[in-house]
């Protein structure tokens, strides 16, 4: 029998079956970062249950968020190493056994083991490969593609925060939860759609293999079976990882980590406290959750516009600033919220707010792609998520015990819109600052081809030319052999 190759393209198809893995990560960001979203509004239902003040209770809003940024590399992982499609499929098994499990909980600690470690595990191992599958299929319409999966999170916070609230209504907490458990198990047929696909500038990546299969050689000649056996395992292991994680290098990549710090701390809280908050100005029940909805309506607007607009060709080299425009504005927002105090100024502040929300969460992967490459997206993204960790574990409870001790929000909610400006005044400081080296930079790139091949034997080379953009790093490329510009 005569074996049949399938030639692998030469780019992403933007288009035929990745329109299928947008749809499967839409919906796996409705099973994750909406129902994450939803728990908030089991804040007061656990608060009066277990009879805890608001920092105690915002642990479980803070484990899930923290578990599901703090394992992203852990999904990364078996996404490159099995496949995409067993990672999302175990992190379906996983958080809804957690959701399932939460519901016959008895204490506040029960809640932080299986609604937050569990259920955060199994988002985890979902959420990371989801997103990056999109940017493996997409390059030319990228953002817009983004857009439309991320959207996920708006849709299914429009349409489930008033179904849980009915379901809380009519079932109680532990009811709620039970269903929301059986719901999440979705996560495993988006899991089947995530068809693997392998590019030509992925051929790159073969190179540590060859490492490996040389050393091979070289161990099994000079020493006895075991002990090259255990040394060649250490030199696979050793190029796998400098391979994958080549990226944390690159300072423009530090910059973005840095800044994602600040913008994380920011950003959680809202979705803890937005609820009791306006409970606590007067708003009904109902209409604390119909923010809510407002906010994950707006937010898909702003996924799919900000991802349109920015894919238009005279703002495609703008999404650098785009980005850092809309954490910024978000931040000016939270500035405002303590001055208001009912349901009329509420509703604006939730638009507002809900749509610069979806416009930066867009562009997360697409900035980290532009930064380190398709080839790097996905443990850069696990990586970029990761980061969300800490800031999700502790903001939350820091804002409760601000609460707690000043007795109003307006010390919780200047503080989150502090940092988040924080984080895009870096982002700009730091554009501008490359912008200023820029000419430097250019004539190191066309220096001549000897001079350039020295440099690249160092480890300093690589830092100064991936400074450069990535127009500039292809002229690199052609002068030096064997440099890679993704």
């Amino acid at each position: 029998m005569t074996k049949v190759t399938r030639a692998r393209p030469s780019s992403p198809p933007d288009g035929g079956w990745g329109w299928m893995i947008v749809a499967g990560c839409f919906l796996v960001t409705i099973c994750t970062r909406a129902v994450t979203r939803c728990i908030s509004i089991f804040f007061v239902e656990f608060q009066t249950y277990f009879t805890q003040d608001y920092a105690q209770t915002a642990w479980i809003h803070s484990i899930v968020d923290c578990m599901t940024m703090l394992c992203a590399p852990l999904g990364s992982v078996v996404s490159n190493h099995l496949s995409c499609q067993v990672g999302i499929m175990l992190g379906g098994l996983l958080a809804s056994t957690g959701l399932i499990l939460s519901s016959f909980a008895t204490s506040l600690k029960h809640l932080y083991l299986t609604l937050g470690v569990l259920t955060g595990l199994g988002f985890a191992l979902s959420y990371s490969p989801a997103i990056a599958m999109v940017g493996k299929y997409f390059h030319r319409r990228k953002a817009l593609a983004y857009g439309i999966a991320m959207s996920g999170s708006g849709i299914g916070t429009f349409i489930l925060a008033p179904v849980v609230q009915i379901l809380i209504e009519q079932f109680s907490w532990r009811g709620a939860l039970l269903i929301l458990g059986g719901f999440v198990l979705n996560l495993c047929v988006c899991g089947a759609l995530m068809r693997p696909i392998t590019l030509k500038e992925y051929q790159t990546s073969q190179e540590p293999n060859h490492v490996c299969r040389t050393r091979k050689q070289d161990f099994k000649r000079a020493s006895p079976c075991s002990t090259w056996t255990k040394k060649w395992v250490q030199t696979c292991l050793c190029c796998s990882l400098q391979q994958e994680y080549s990226f944390l290098l690159m300072p423009d990549f530090v910059v973005l980590a840095v800044s994602v710090l600040f913008m994380a701390y920011g950003c959680s809280p809202l979705f803890v406290y937005l609820v009791p908050y306006a409970l606590s100005v007067g708003v009904s029940h109902q209409q604390a959750a119909f923010l809510m909805s407002i906010l994950g309506v707006i937010d898909i607007v702003g996924n799919v516009t900000f991802g349109w607009v920015t894919d238009r060709r005279c703002l495609k080299n703008y999404r650098y600033v785009c980005y850092l425009f809309a954490v910024g504005l978000d931040g000016l927002c939270y500035l405002c919220l303590p001055m208001l105090q009912s349901l009329p100024l509420l509703v604006p502040f939730s638009c507002t707010f809900g749509y610069f929300d979806g416009a930066y969460v867009t562009l997360i992967p697409v900035v980290t792609a532009e930064l380190v490459g398709t080839a790097s997206l996905s443990s850069a993204l696990g990586v970029v998520y990761f980061l969300h960790a800490v800031p999700y574990l502790v903001s939350p409870p820091i804002s409760g015990w601000l609460v707690d001790t000043t007795g109003s929000y307006t010390a919780a909610f200047l503080l989150c819109g502090f940092s988040m400006i924080f984080s895009s005044v870096l982002l700009g400081f730091a554009r501008l600052v490359k912008k200023m080296r820029k000419p430097q930079l250019r004539t190191l790139a066309k220096e001549s081809d000897a001079k350039l091949q020295l440099w690249t034997n160092g480890s300093v080379a690589y830092s100064v030319v991936n400074e450069l953009d990535q127009k500039d790093r292809e002229s690199v490329a052609i002068a030096v052999p064997g440099y890679n510009p993704t």
